[in-house]
């Protein structure tokens, strides 16, 4: 059986005598686009130069990446997934990556602000593994994201606390970047990047955070899979830190509230569930800036005076045979997808990279469902093999200088101090967007009412990343729109053939463009050779070579279309 997705209203002429596309071999088809993608020049670790580790050389890409479609600029990995063996435990760390721009209207061309970086090992001790990711924002997002990725890093390895006591390290190295960013020539003004890393030390792990993006390690409890979060979204949702940065001269007050839509003395929002892409924000007294949604960053310097502080929450936990698995991710992620639901999803793939494809697309996906862009969506996948029930006994120089698990929250003039783990993150919107909401009342306005694709027409994220990939090779579609591109994705439709169907003869009239997912189409001519007919095989036609026909049949149908509406 051969399968092949076809785009109706656009025609199809075969410009060979008798040609007879026919479906051949017993395939079924399934058309699936790569969008192009490219291991990232700063790959794993930052690289400027001083990478401490890479990942391999570029490679084609395989049905894991296809995964993901609608690719504008991604970082992943060239080589798949990725093994490290942890000595102290004896146990194996396999890790994989992804990094996708985020989709904006108004501003295509802006660049990822997301960094991550990925040191296996990390420093001279095979022991140590650094795992990464950073979340820009603001004018020089981008530049803060990647100045912290670097930075953070090298003054961790070079404080001398970093073998004596893990915790004190990583929060004097948070607080020391944020210094040198403040020091050095890009501006951070209004600008600056969260940031969530896990430092694996034999069979201990350190979290520290950051902002709102977020750690999650799964834990296996009888049959189920339940995700722990390793941190908590630092946001004005938080009762905590709602009062911590009041008491440091914030107002915390929606864009209503702002604008004068709602009343600024009464809170208006709920849970980060219910806030339909209006969340509580940190301004200054007397004017309306710097408007941050998160209360911790490193950079921000003008946030930081009313009490966006670089001070991380730092957790420490022992890793055990139940644990299979941690993700660490941007918001762009957990927006709309759940610790949990991202721990199912990881759980359903035995290779992170599938599973880092996966979360992105549906991440993506739900982004343009519930808004008019996406942000930018990075996540690391690190899967634990291999770790037995016996407990490992440390050095005294590499054992936690506190109890674990253990939550450390510190600040600047105050030593590190247990507090009590008990929250838990809540966002997952549900709800559209205002401004996705506006869209769609100005599309009923003007009776272009929008549906969704009927089941004939839906396509999984790996036929419709093939059928992009075919479209963005070919010569009639490489300047269409990413709009342009997601309505013929909608209008195309799966056409099963058996071997020997006729897809289109010629002589008949064409309405369709066709896109090979798999199998073998033949174009047919018939010959007269002497006395005698003759079939002859003038071309094949599959999805590995990206095949498509029927363009002849679209030009010539706009074509028509132009010339009628002329008359």
């Amino acid at each position: 059986m051969g399968c092949l997705h076809s785009k109706g209203c656009i025609g199809h002429v075969p410009d060979s005598p008798r040609q007879e596309p026919k479906a051949k071999g017993g395939m079924k088809a399934t058309v699936i686009e790569y969008a192009h993608s490219s291991a990232s020049s700063d790959g794993e670790d930052g690289g400027d130069g001083d990478r401490l580790h890479e990942l391999g050389t570029n490679r084609d890409s395989d049905v894991g990446i296809n995964r993901l479609s609608r690719v504008s600029s991604q970082f992943l990995p060239p080589e798949g997934s990725k093994t490290v063996r942890v000595p102290i435990g004896n146990y194996e760390l396999r890790y994989s990556f992804l990094s996708q721009r985020g989709f904006y209207p108004d501003a295509l061309d802006k660049p990822n602000q997301d960094s991550f970086c990925i040191h296996t090992p990390f420093g001279a001790n095979p022991d140590d593994h650094f795992f990464g990711v950073f979340d820009g924002h603001g004018e020089n997002g981008a530049q803060c994201s990647q100045f912290v990725k670097r930075k953070l890093c090298e003054n961790l390895l070079r404080n001398s606390r970093l073998q004596v006591d893990v915790i004190e390290a990583i929060h004097a190295t948070f607080l020391t970047t944020n210094l040198q960013l403040h020091a050095d020539v890009l501006d951070d003004s209004m600008s600056g990047t969260t940031a969530v890393t896990i430092l694996v030390r034999g069979r201990t792990i350190y979290v520290a955070n950051a902002g709102d993006s977020r750690a999650v390690i799964a834990e296996r409890r009888g049959k189920d899979i339940v995700a722990m979060d390793l941190s908590i979204d630092q946001t004005p949702f938080r009762s905590d830190e709602l009062e911590r940065v009041k008491h440091c001269g914030a107002r915390v007050l929606t864009l209503d509230q702002i604008e004068g839509l709602k009343n600024p003395d009464v809170r208006c929002w709920g849970t980060e569930e219910d806030d339909d892409g209006d969340p509580p924000r940190l301004w200054v007294q007397s004017g309306m800036y710097p408007g941050t949604a998160f209360t911790r960053s490193i950079g921000d310097s003008i946030a930081e005076s009313i009490g966006v502080v670089a001070s991380p929450e730092i957790y420490a936990l022992e890793l055990t045979h139940n644990h299979p698995f941690f993700v660490i991710a941007s918001d762009g992620v957990f927006e709309f997808l759940s610790s949990q639901t991202v721990v199912d999803m990881v759980a359903k793939f035995k290779d992170p990279r599938d599973a880092c494809a996966a979360i992105v697309a549906e991440s993506y996906r739900l982004w343009l469902q519930f808004e008019t862009r996406t942000d930018d969506i990075t996540i690391i996948v690190v899967h634990i093999n291999g770790l037995n029930e016996t407990k490992v006994v440390q050095n005294i120089l590499d054992a936690p200088s506190n109890l674990l698990p253990q939550d450390v929250e510190q600040t600047e003039s105050e030593p590190p101090l247990p507090v009590a783990w008990n929250s838990q993150n809540q966002r997952v919107r549900h709800e559209l967007s205002r401004t996705r909401l506006k869209e769609i009342e100005s599309s009923l306005e003007n009776v272009h009412s929008w549906f969704p694709p009927s089941v004939s027409h839906r396509k999984t994220w790996e036929e419709e990343a093939h059928i992009e990939r075919v479209m963005r090779d070919h010569f009639l579609f490489r300047r269409i729109t990413e709009s342009q591109c997601h309505v013929l994705l909608d209008c195309m439709q799966k056409l099963e053939v058996k071997p020997g169907d006729v897809v289109v003869e010629q002589g008949e009239e064409g309405d369709c463009f066709y896109v090979v997912t798999n199998g073998e189409f033949e174009v047919l001519a018939t010959q007269e050779e002497g006395m005698e007919v003759v079939t002859k095989v003038l071309h094949r036609y599959t999805a590995e070579k990206l095949s498509s026909f029927g363009e002849l049949a679209l030009i010539i149908q706009c074509f028509t279309e132009e010339f009628h509406q002329m008359l």
